[in-house]
């Protein structure tokens, strides 16, 4: 959509231009904001200005208008200034406001009565502790623009279907990981829940990977979980031991295979010389980082000729580890 010559002295495709917009995403801005049409040049500076002024780098500033053109536009006192006043009061430091704008612009487009305000109530009355509940917006700002009512309430009626309580471990589920509100009850969660109860996870245990480990819940059945399952059995894990590794450390079902899975049971084999019932005893060991923990204390224990389980070498701080096995001064 071409901006006739009038439009263009008008002041706002000039703005645009001084600070380095094409006219391919002027014409976009244009074409998903009809408002910019009355904006005029003065206001569109002031708002720019504005947001440099609380952080927000002169760099990103394109970008962050580009997903959101209406932010020229809206009223500097009425929208803008509350809005970002209040987003501070939510946070502890003062980059937060500036990288939550950053993450999703539209969030200043919203009301701080109609949209922001019972969304701060609703994670209260979830048992959110006050100073989390910030934490969470900022984190995630496009919680904003959910519908309380419908998709919000959905994920929370779905996370007590398993067991979690309204008003504790729901608020800790939102807390560790405020990004599972944004999937989808019906394609997402409730498809990765029956397949961890497929894997023959008691309730008990799937709300603990849900409370402790809700990004497992988050990620997709099919071109992860399904995946990592279907290697772990190529390994030569049985189900009962795989359906305990997943109870005991349940991201090895989203953990890289070529990066992670994959030379952790390398080593544990070839290097080692242990059998894979050991790790489906202790499934911490895949947690454990490789080349910190692994090889530098199988380094220091083979020195001495010294035998003991997976969880006995791996289940301690570093000084534990050295006072254990007698080995100080032997760790380099």
């Amino acid at each position: 959509m071409e901006r006739n010559s009038s439009q263009t002295s008008g002041g706002i495709m000039w703005f645009f231009r001084n600070r380095g917009f094409d006219d391919k995403s002027i014409n976009e801005m244009f074409k998903r904001c009809k408002r910019l049409e009355s904006v005029q040049k003065e206001r569109a500076s002031e708002n720019w200005e504005y947001l440099r002024s609380i952080g927000i780098e002169e760099r990103k500033l394109p970008h962050i208008v580009s997903k959101c053109p209406k932010i020229l536009a809206l009223g500097l006192n009425e929208k803008l200034i509350p809005m970002v006043e209040c987003l501070a009061t939510l946070g502890t430091r003062p980059t937060e406001v500036a990288s939550a704008i950053a993450k999703f612009p539209h969030i200043l487009s919203h009301s701080v009565e109609e949209k922001l305000c019972p969304l701060l109530a609703f994670f209260q009355a979830m048992g959110v502790p006050e100073k989390q509940v910030g934490k969470i917006v900022l984190l995630n700002p496009r919680l904003i623009s959910y519908s309380i009512e419908s998709k919000l309430t959905e994920t929370v009626n779905f996370l007590a279907s398993l067991g979690l309580t309204r008003e504790g471990t729901i608020g800790k589920v939102l807390v560790k990981n405020p990004f599972i509100m944004g999937y989808s009850v019906e394609k997402r969660l409730r498809p990765t829940s029956e397949f961890l109860k497929s894997l023959g996870l008691a309730e008990v245990d799937l709300q603990k990977v849900v409370i402790n480990f809700p990004e497992v819940l988050c990620r997709d059945e099919n071109k992860i979980l399904r995946h990592n399952f279907s290697f772990l059995e190529s390994c030569g894990f049985n189900h009962g031991q795989i359906a305990t590794l997943v109870t005991g450390y349940p991201p090895i079902l989203i953990k890289s295979i070529n990066n992670s899975l994959k030379p952790r049971i390398r080593f544990l084999i070839d290097t080692m010389g242990r059998r894979l019932d050991e790790a489906a005893d202790y499934p911490d060991f895949f947690r454990h980082s490789l080349k910190k923990r692994l090889e530098r204390r199988y380094k220091l224990l083979s020195r001495r000729n010294i035998s003991c389980s997976l969880s006995e070498m791996l289940d301690c701080d570093q000084k534990k580890f050295l006072l254990k096995f007698d080995l100080i001064g032997g760790f380099t």
